[in-house]
């Protein structure tokens, strides 16, 4: 059993004091999960339930090796690429494609199998389905209530039976139904169309827990068709086995904790979903979703709820994320992208703001065209920033990979500017799920720069300063280590300040040597490269927030301006809601504050929600205005 596994290797810290599943448990798995190397994983053993609750399961390097059954991401990368080798390489005839059978073989070894009669997680049947039984988490003080964030949501094309299980969250909305918060882009969205074009009922099942690869597989960016049991059955060496649900033709994992049975009317009206705070760091804003209706709950004895939060950066999902990128990187090169040698999609990018490409280069272009092609692989083509460079092999180097592009970027010619879709969580372009893209070409030479004079720039900083009372801070301790990025922080009262102060560095003779910078409305003193990063991540949509202009006396030199500011409806005009950053009540803060020896999870933490309070604009999803 994975916890008895967990307990093992020292993974896990079990709490016993009774804890609520409103607010508190996030409160204190936001502490632990922000501990070096992921902090611990959390058995919550007295939630007010018959079910404990087990959070930041995943939330470790350690734990993901667990998940994989001792395996490490790279090792698995490297045998998927040498099956998709043998299965794609060139034929010869009939010898090569007797070499193959073994290939074949271990393939269908891996592919699940359907079992008669009940399963492990069909154990206990509830009388009337009843989903305020279960512990699930109310996370964040503005969310729209409790959700579910850990569902393995299991569908089917109705056109040719092909299941599909991603990961959705689903907002409780009363004893029997909730919310379905499957993205337009998603299968399960697709699949729901189909069924509404067909005018058909839609069966749906939810699982919960089970094999913890069971959950990973689920968040995989397998291509449509896939079956994520295929996936999973080779992660663990062995086919999972599926079993029939009570009242609905789905079929689900066996040794699952808890099944979710109901079904998804495509003519009924929507609902509104939401709000609840995201991955992204900021509330996901209440939209209109599918209702999900619930006609049987059944779950093993001695079942654990299991549940993840997402948040302000790192959470538990960034250790998702990096085994993604280690696991699928050879294949992706395989198949779209031969010159690619890594890739990195970076914690503060949160999965899709944000992505680092090494790339061998043999020609010019070759890294844009690079670029270009991941900007049409599945969902990578939700890249808002995209950084290209030449062979270098650790990506998560940040100081390095900034010094690299402070020499060989020139904004005035290695900068790639298009449109296309966007993750639909992005808030800041003017068009829900589609906005502005930039691409980073750093793969060329080491470019001709002129470094400021640091005394005279000390000087010309308390000018600009003292000419503008907007501005807050300038921080500018990168160039000591020849980075040339400063990042201003300013008050914001006019739609074009940022212009106007853009344009007062570019004529000044020594800021407009540093050729990057960020501005922004939140305070950054207390902010590390790492925070401003998310934020500018966050808050740009870079076909309205970039701004390229020559350098004071310098043909050749150019700056870009980043305008990482909140857009208001206000002051710019900005035609929707802005939401908050993710935080927690103060309220909460001080209880989990006052608690922390009773839960025995070591050494005191402050909670990380005190460093953003001063980013919220009133108490809300929504950002006040």
């Amino acid at each position: 059993m994975f916890i008895n596994k967990l307990i093992k290797a020292g993974e896990l810290r079990v709490i016993d004091k009774p804890v609520s599943p409103n607010l508190e448990i996030t409160e204190i798995a936001d502490r632990i999960s922000k501990r070096e190397n992921g902090g611990e994983a959390l058995l919550f053993n007295n939630t007010g339930t018959t079910f404990p609750v087990l959070i930041n399961a995943y939330g470790s390097q350690k734990r993901m090796e667990i998940v994989f059954k001792n395996q490490q991401a790279e090792q698995i990368s490297a045998e998927i690429f040498k099956l998709f080798q043998s299965m794609t390489g060139p034929s010869s005839g009939f010898i090569s494609q007797i070499m193959k059978i073994p290939q074949l073989k271990k393939i269908a070894s891996w592919m699940p199998k359907k079992k008669k009669g009940r399963g492990i997680c069909q154990e206990v049947l509830m009388e009337q389905a009843d989903l305020s039984k279960l512990p699930v988490l109310t996370c964040w003080p503005a969310d729209g209530g409790p959700f579910i964030t850990l569902p393995m949501v299991h569908t089917t094309d109705p056109q040719t039976g092909i299941r599909n299980v991603g990961m959705y969250r689903l907002q409780v909305l009363s004893k029997n139904t909730t919310g379905m918060h499957w993205h337009m882009h998603k299968t399960g969205a697709r699949h729901y169309r189909e069924y509404k074009k067909k005018g058909a009922i839609m069966p749906v099942a939810v699982a919960l827990g089970g094999d913890p690869v069971y959950a990973y597989s689920a968040t995989a960016p397998l291509p449509d068709g896939i079956d994520e049991y295929m996936l999973a059955g080779f992660l663990r060496r062995k086919s999972v086995e599926l079993v029939k649900c009570l009242t609905q033709d789905i079929w689900v994992p066996a040794d699952a904790d808890i099944i979710l049975e109901g079904y998804v009317d495509p003519n009924e009206e929507l609902t509104l979903e939401g709000p609840f705070g995201d991955h992204t760091g900021y509330y996901s804003l209440a939209d209109q979703y599918p209702v999900f209706h619930v006609t049987a709950i059944t779950h093993r004895k001695n079942a654990t709820y299991p549940t993840t939060i997402v948040g302000i950066p790192p959470q538990e999902d960034a250790w998702f994320a990096k085994a993604t990128e280690e696991m699928f990187m050879d294949p992706i090169r395989l198949s779209m992208i031969p010159e690619l040698q890594s890739l990195h999609l970076p914690e503060p990018g949160v999965a899709h703001n944000i992505g680092f490409f090494s790339v061998e280069i043999d020609y010019p272009g070759q890294g844009r065209k690079a670029l270009n092609t991941v900007w049409g692989a599945g969902q990578m083509m939700f890249t808002k920033f995209g950084f290209v460079f030449d062979r270098l092999k650790d990506l998560r180097n940040y100081s390095e990979l900034a010094k690299v592009v402070s020499d060989r970027v020139n904004p005035l010619h290695d900068l790639i500017f298009l449109s296309g879709p966007l993750d639909i969580l992005d808030h800041a372009s003017e068009k829900l799920a589609y906005g502005g893209k930039l691409g980073i070409d750093a793969t060329g030479q080491k470019a001709i720069m002129i470094e400021p004079d640091p005394d005279i720039l000390t000087d010309e900083i308390q000018m600009l300063r003292s000419a503008n009372p907007c501005i807050k801070q300038i921080q500018v301790d990168l160039l000591e280590a020849g980075i040339s990025l400063a990042a201003l922080s300013f008050d914001k009262t006019d739609p074009d300040q940022v212009k106007y102060l853009a344009k007062e560095i570019a004529h000044s003779k020594h800021l407009s040597r540093i050729r990057f910078w960020i501005f922004t409305d939140a305070d950054l003193p207390d902010k590390s490269w790492y925070e401003v990063a998310w934020i500018a991540g966050s808050h740009v949509d870079p076909s309205r927030d970039c701004q390229v202009m020559h350098a004071f006396d310098i043909e050749e030199q150019g700056i870009l301006f980043l305008d990482a500011s909140r857009k208001t409806k206000l002051i710019d005009g900005f035609s929707r809601d802005w939401p908050n950053p993710v935080v927690m009540d103060l309220d909460t803060i001080k209880m989990v504050d006052e608690n922390w020896p009773q839960y025995q999870i070591g050494d005191f933490m402050t909670s990380p929600s005190n460093r953003y309070i001063s980013m919220m604009n009133g108490s809300g999803a929504v950002a006040d205005e």
